[in-house]
């Protein structure tokens, strides 16, 4: 499917209504792949880590099929056809963007970092780039931001470690899990020079700021893209949750992450940059 004019853009959202989807889409001229992945504490980790990979994996198993259909392939052992019609005449596996907002974004950056490392497994998926929205990153030894802002608006750091703890078992809970905790020492994984351009989403009154600077000028050091977009008089979600959606900040936030984008997915490259 090269050189096909729409791309695939892979999204994971906790609660997104179908026309924020739309606007997404929209904005960037893109196929979005939403996953429904499973939730705590019902499901814990890593449930929702394995989601997201299953659905990389079977954008992956869409192009492959389609590739396979235009050979009178793309069938299952059954007969009955198992591709997506849409990806299958639209999709650009070459061109894929994973996007997460809050605990969406650790999602989307594990996810990126199992494609980088094992690629055969998504062949032929190329991530050529991820959005991580103010990501649900913590540690162990506090930030700047997470003693400041404790106590701050929306989702407090007691609230958010309860979170961790439902998420993770009571035997692998620490606050420097590797799904926690991106720089950890023991995060296992691919070198963060082999990353994608990431993009990071970050608001000024909400406590995990800082890891997720961190995180970016990691990457930033070893001559990865890695720009921080970070508005003022904002909390964590604020250009997510549907009574913020119309707010300045967030419609400029999503023009921000489109025109980021377009350098990575359009067919015509950096003439979008604008």
């Amino acid at each position: 499917m090269p050189g096909v004019g729409v791309k695939i853009y892979s999204v994971f959202f906790k609660l997104l209504l179908r026309h924020k989807l739309q606007r997404v889409a929209k904005l960037c001229d893109a196929i979005v792949v939403a996953v429904g992945y499973r939730l705590a504490p019902e499901s814990r980790y890593p449930a929702a880590f394995d989601d997201g990979v299953r659905v990389l994996r079977w954008i992956a198993k869409q192009a492959n099929l389609a590739m396979m259909s235009k050979v009178g392939g793309g069938v299952d052992t059954f007969g009955a056809s198992t591709v997506e019609p849409w990806i299958a005449a639209h999709g650009d596996p070459a061109r894929c963007v994973l996007l997460g907002v809050s605990c969406g974004a650790n999602i989307a950056n594990f996810v990126t970092r199992k494609a980088v490392e094992d690629g055969k497994l998504f062949d032929p998926i190329k991530v050529v780039a991820q959005v991580l929205m103010y990501p649900f990153f913590i540690g162990s030894v506090p930030t700047h931001s997470e003693i400041r802002l404790a106590n701050s608006y929306f989702y407090d750091k007691s609230t958010c470690i309860l979170a961790w703890r439902l998420f993770l078992s009571e035997k692998e809970f620490s606050l420097d899990h590797p799904a926690a905790n991106p720089l950890a020492p023991d995060r296992g994984g691919p070198p963060l020079k082999c990353m994608p351009p990431t993009l990071t989403v970050i608001a000024e009154h909400d406590w995990m700021r800082d890891r997720a600077i961190a995180y970016s000028e990691e990457l930033r050091k070893v001559n990865v893209d890695a720009p921080v977009l970070d508005y003022k008089d904002t909390v964590h979600e604020f250009a997510t949750l549907d009574v913020f959606l119309k707010t300045p900040q967030a419609q400029a936030c999503a023009e921000d992450i489109a025109i980021w984008m377009k350098k990575y997915i359009s067919l015509r490259g950096h003439e979008f940059s604008y």
